[in-house]
């Protein structure tokens, strides 16, 4: 039984460390013993960083749809072999792997998916395509699947759980920020499969209304159970939102806007993708089995591995996303500059936000400004000192895991004006809204116990002693206890009984961070409806603890996605504009895929759900 990370109430002790194989031998879902490659013997700083926003990586419309009239773009997953800039260290000769990518019809598939860049106000219509075929385009043997989880299971059970998976591949794509209609946000639930397999909210043809300000999405796979290896094997690109706002600004623009999409990878010596799936310290672990989280030894920027990015004397524009599975990036440049932050997940900032450390967990998107000017000649490494698990975990190694990408100032000074950073960051839509208030608050609970083969199972459920029946951790399967009805704005207070940090996310709607506070408070131990073992916390024995501070000016924007830290709650509020259900997990897909997410609903639940 994996004993680690109890914070409050039902254990002591924490003992956390990195999940990957810390040597060079890793054993496989196959029970094979393969060699990884080495991290320490890949270049970095040597293979150029792409741009996302190179009008050859936009997305161009694939034709009309006829009932609306909107743009249609139809998008289709596929396999592709992919070149980070990994090389064979003995023979020096390239590696590559196999990837699933996004393409269309005229714009072949690549990792990162190609981006959106679309203008506020103007909807279009997207059908992603499941193009992954069980013939050939089944889950790699490295990267194998846990059937004993709750997930999408095309094949009912048909295939053991304890073999290799070999089926056909389940995919959802989700647009993750989006004020969007039920239907169309890509629920876990609303999977299809290359021969028509469908999950019980599978539509055809998405809407994207696009009515948000400019702002920086993101869409990737979000298929139940199954998240993790999906984006692992590449299902991920941007969606940007332009405005007027946004435009009067002049902030800078392409090639002086850069996407940068940071993902952490592990494999093979051959240079094919490893995903860890064996658990030797638990025997009652299946064979390939769900680890708690994972951390890749190898870190891509827009899908190459350390890579450098040759800039001018100038000002950048650079739209961070965190892409990857589990690991959290506290970023500073090696020279000591600032960060400007000028926008959050959901859009910009009232004013510019300079800081020594840009800190950014799963799923979270940071707008930032770094100003090159006076560098000529440097080269500036970005490095990461975050712990993982964070924030108390295994120090990362500051050769590999603790270098991100760099910039060399090597080219000269273009004659495009070099403008300085906005003093007021929203001229034409005015300050970050404040929330109506609210008309109820909720206690939701982060809880860690184990499931029924003795591993960690990471679980939401509800603070709330009037509901004897549903109080605790709850799966992802139970009924729902969330019901904010349309129109509505809710606090909802997330109480972390854990000694990790979980990035929550929140489908459709925009909250805004309130404030963060100790706690303290008695946990008694549930089983839940799985037969996993969970944990009520006592609204009766719950303290609250010094000060709640404000968060910082960096997190005051409108957020999807935000840090709840261990022994902490951390109170949000949000309106819920459209009926339909929707999810709140955990952004750390692994968490995700384990439990660690919760259905709710907004308007009248109707029957049968």
């Amino acid at each position: 039984m994996i004993a680690r990370r109890q914070f409050l109430g039902l254990g002591g002790g924490f003992a956390a460390g990195l999940l990957l194989p810390t040597g060079l031998m890793a054993k496989t879902a196959r029970g094979q013993v393969s060699p990884l490659l080495d991290p320490l013997k890949q270049p970095k700083f040597v293979n150029q960083l792409p741009n996302p926003l190179a009008p050859s990586y936009i997305y161009a419309p694939t034709g009309i749809d006829a009932a609306s009239g909107l743009n249609l773009y139809e998008i289709t997953a596929q396999k592709i072999t992919h070149s980070a800039g990994l090389v064979d260290p003995v023979t020096g000769t390239a590696l590559s792997f196999t990837a699933w990518a996004y393409g269309t019809a005229n714009q072949p598939p690549v990792y990162p998916g190609r981006s959106f860049n679309l203008p506020s106000g103007t909807g279009v219509k997207v059908r992603f395509r499941n193009g992954l075929d069980p013939a050939t385009d089944t889950y790699l043997p490295d990267v194998p699947v846990d059937q004993t989880l709750d997930w999408a299971d095309p094949l009912n059970g048909g295939n053991p759980a304890n073999a290799v998976y070999t089926g056909p591949v389940p995919l959802a794509a989700h647009q993750h920020g989006g004020d969007t209609e039920s239907l169309s946000d890509g629920l876990p639930d609303a999977w299809s499969t290359f021969d028509n397999r469908r999950g019980r909210l599978f539509q055809d043809l998405y809407t994207y209304d696009n009515t948000q300000e400019a702002t920086h999405l993101w869409y990737h796979d979000h298929a139940v159970g199954v998240t993790r290896l999906n984006v692992y094997m590449g299902l991920a690109g941007n969606y940007f939102l332009r405005d007027a706002n946004e435009a009067a600004l002049q902030l800078p623009a392409y090639p002086y806007e850069v996407p940068i999409c940071i993902q952490d990878r592990t494999f093979l010596s051959t240079g094919e993708l490893f995903y860890d799936a064996v658990d030797p310290a638990n025997p009652l672990a299946p064979v390939p089995t769900h680890l708690p989280e994972n951390f890749g030894n190898v870190i891509l920027v827009n899908g190459v591995a350390w890579p450098v990015l040759d800039v001018e004397p100038r000002k950048y524009r650079l739209r961070v996303l965190n892409g990857s599975d589990s690991r959290v990036y506290d970023m500073t440049p090696s020279n000591g500059m600032p960060w400007v932050q000028i926008g959050s997940d959901l859009g910009l900032l009232n004013a510019p936000v300079a800081q020594q450390t840009l800190s950014v967990a799963p799923g979270e998107r940071c707008d930032v400004i770094l100003d090159f000017a006076g560098m000529a000649g440097q080269t500036i490494v970005i490095r990461n000192n975050a712990k993982a698990p964070y924030p108390s975990g295994a120090a990362v190694d500051p050769k590999t895991t603790g270098q991100i990408m760099a910039f060399r100032v090597s080219q000269p000074l273009s004659a495009i004006p070099d403008r300085p950073i906005p003093a007021n960051l929203r001229p034409l839509l005015g300050p970050v809204p404040v929330l109506a208030a609210p008309v109820r608050t909720r206690k939701i609970l982060l809880f860690e116990g184990t499931d029924t083969a003795a591993r960690l199972q990471t679980m939401l459920g509800i603070v709330d002693a009037t509901r004897p029946t549903l109080n605790g951790t709850l799966v992802y399967g139970d009924p729902i206890t969330e019901n904010p009805q349309v129109g509505d704005t809710e606090i909802w207070e997330f109480y972390n009984t854990t000694a990790d940090a979980h990035p929550i996310h929140m489908h459709l709607v925009d909250f805004r961070i309130l404030n963060r506070q100790k706690f303290s408070g008695t946990i008694a131990p549930k089983t839940n409806s799985d037969g996993s073992s969970g944990g009520v916390l006592d609204e009766a024995s719950i303290k609250l603890l010094g000060r709640a501070r404000a968060p910082g000016a960096e997190e005051a924007g409108k957020k999807d996605t935000a840090k709840m830290f261990p022994g902490e709650v951390t109170r949000v509020i949000a309106n819920f504009k459209r009926p339909g259900e929707y999810v709140v997990h955990c952004h750390i897909l692994s968490h995700e895929d384990h439990e660690m997410m919760r259905p709710y609903f907004v308007g009248p639940i109707p029957p049968g759900r």
